[in-house]
């Protein structure tokens, strides 16, 4: 592997771990508590990692293309919306397929398509592409170029093991999850209730989940998240109060 295809790599996780902190932070912001927004169980958002990669990558292309900076710039933000937004629209309808239920929902936004992809998004990501080539790449590419190229691929084979081994736990609970919401008929109580429980990250990093199976008696997930909720409340207040 050359150092080029090592520096992606980098890139492709240090943007993923901070795309998770703006997720996060976001949502901390919104809901005054910590929620994990990733769909990996670890502090990564892949998605902003591969939009990120799919910026350098398109602005690498227009400024070998053209010549003037303005142009290579603007080539660079409206191809980046064109991909990240292919990428988002890839990753809802493959999950709706999956899941028979939407991860994440704009249908109530202007200009959205399916629901999936919107125009509001479309140019936050674009506002999102420029701040990365003219303010943040400059600094994380120049603190990457620094490291030996040794230890870039030590950093390297363990990330690549690292992501290889979330997605494939993370993907499994996600059909395991799948499994327990779509034959929850055949499911005991208790073992649905412990399902639900146990994958209740799915539910607080996309909300929209928590409507599944709704209004069925035992099967409510916001229900049993909800009941879990009171009981842990009731208890810290039996303990300190």
């Amino acid at each position: 592997m050359g150092s080029s295809e090592m520096d992606i790599l980098l890139f492709f996780t240090i943007y993923s771990f901070l795309g998770w902190m703006l997720e996060s932070g976001f949502a901390w912001i919104v809901h005054r508590k910590f929620i994990n927004r990733g769909f990996l169980a670890g502090f990564f958002c892949p998605l902003y990692g591969f939009s990120a990669v799919l910026v350098l990558l398109s602005s690498g292309w227009a400024s070998s293309v053209f010549e003037s900076s303005p142009a290579t710039v603007l080539i660079s933000i409206l191809m980046a919306v064109l991909l990240v937004n292919g990428l988002e629209y890839l990753t809802g309808f493959l999950l709706e397929k999956i899941f028979h239920y939407k991860w994440w929902d704009y249908s109530n936004k202007i200009a959205n398509l399916k629901g999936y992809i919107c125009l509001e998004y479309s140019v936050l990501w674009g506002l999102l592409a420029f701040v990365l080539l003219q303010y943040v790449h400059p600094v994380i590419s120049a603190r990457v170029f620094l490291i030996p190229a040794e230890v870039k691929a030590y950093l390297v084979i363990a990330f690549v093991v690292y992501f290889f081994a979330d997605t494939v736990k993370s993907v499994g609970d996600a059909l395991n999850l799948r499994e327990v919401i779509l034959n929850y008929a055949n499911i005991p109580v208790n073992k649905y209730r412990e399902n639900v429980l146990k994958y209740k990250r799915f539910f607080l990093a996309f909300p929209r989940l928590m409507v599944l199976n709704a209004g069925i008696i035992n099967r409510d997930v916001r229900s049993i998240l909800n009941e879990r909720l009171n009981k842990i409340k009731i208890e810290l207040k039996n303990r300190f109060l």
